[in-house]
């Protein structure tokens, strides 16, 4: 028998990501939304797409997440939507049609582990333009969303595992003294000043560095993007590997733990950029997968919908309201 549960649905919120060559520019138009990008880096971006044929796993990846959590919430009798950000599924047509199905109260969870702007509350001041829009008028939506889960066991024991097959990729005689590298997307330092984004990531990391019982560790920073003059988090991925090369690095596993899902970014920056990097340095390395679809990853996905389902079975808390989010700095053409 199903647990009553005291939301109608589940929604996924994602960046969204095209599928095929014939979709790259109208994408990026969505995430650009009109602001002046230099043509030579939309150009830029758009090669990035091009060599994947213009193909992101960002929206596959997340299905199969969503259909991994589906299977685990039975129980509830919950049903599970995504909306993305920037393409199909659009965020403003899953709303449209959660409501035309008789939805009313939504528990959302942004894949994004980390919280800055840019990765959280974004989506949210998207998910409150789209309910006060003219089409979700009257409709009484009510969207609660998930607390935390950087921390959470799941999150944590996907990417050690995924680490760890990463480790065994490199030559027996480099193992030991190989450094772990977490990577995350670089953000604005007035963003990253105003959120708790790089403590979050240091709590994932260091949470993580300990399950594999790994002392070597490193953050670094990529998918750098914006005007050169304006200050982003660093180090660079790129320039970090040559400054540890000249300290004696000789291997790196590289563990995108910013990310949830291999896309472009990752497959791009990392395992094409960052690889060329590490082989003109002559380092050895290993990257390891985002959590995508892991068994453990979808567990947690399903404990924390399940754990805020008890925490407010006897009332939703108040809605969000548009004055809590402040405007920051946006992001030039980048995936989450």
């Amino acid at each position: 028998m199903a647990v009553s549960a005291p939301f109608d649905a589940v929604l996924l919120i994602s960046f969204g990501g095209p599928r095929g060559l014939s979709e790259i520019r109208p994408f990026l138009a969505n995430v650009l939304r009109g602001r002046n990008v230099p043509a030579a880096r939309l150009d830029s971006v758009m090669h990035h797409y091009e060599l994947f044929e213009g193909i992101s796993p960002l929206t596959e990846i997340t299905m199969r997440q969503a259909d991994g959590l589906r299977e685990r919430l039975r129980c509830l009798a919950l049903p599970v939507y995504v909306g993305m950000r920037n393409w199909h599924p659009f965020l403003d047509d899953t709303l449209r049609e959660m409501a035309n199905n008789g939805i009313r109260r939504i528990l959302a969870l942004t894949l994004a582990p980390h919280h800055s702007y840019s990765s959280c509350g974004q989506y949210k001041q998207n998910v409150l333009q789209a309910l006060n829009s003219s089409q979700l008028e009257g409709r009484n939506l009510e969207v609660t969303y998930v607390s935390g889960w950087h921390t959470h066991t799941g999150f944590i024991r996907a990417n050690a595992d995924h680490i760890s097959q990463a480790f065994q990729k490199l030559s027996a005689n480099s193992r030991s003294g190989a450094q772990l590298i977490f990577t995350a997307h670089s953000i604005p330092l007035t963003m990253a000043n105003e959120a708790r984004y790089e403590k979050d990531l240091a709590e994932s990391a260091e949470l993580i560095a300990k399950h594999v019982s790994v002392t070597n560790w490193a953050i670094a920073y990529q998918s750098r993007s914006g005007r050169p003059q304006d200050p982003w988090l660093e180090p660079d991925i790129c320039d970090y590997l040559h400054k540890e090369k000249q300290r004696g690095l000789e291997a790196a596993v590289l563990s995108p733990i910013g990310f949830v899902a291999d896309h472009i970014e990752v497959l791009y920056d990392l395992d094409t950029e960052v690889s060329l990097v590490a082989k003109e340095l002559d380092i050895e390395m290993a990257r390891a997968s985002a959590v995508n679809d892991h068994p453990t990853f979808l567990d947690m996905m399903a404990d924390v919908i399940q754990t805020t389902c008890k925490r407010y079975a006897t009332g939703i808390p108040l809605q969000i309201s548009p004055s809590t989010i402040s405007p920051a700095t946006e992001l030039p053409p980048c995936e989450r």
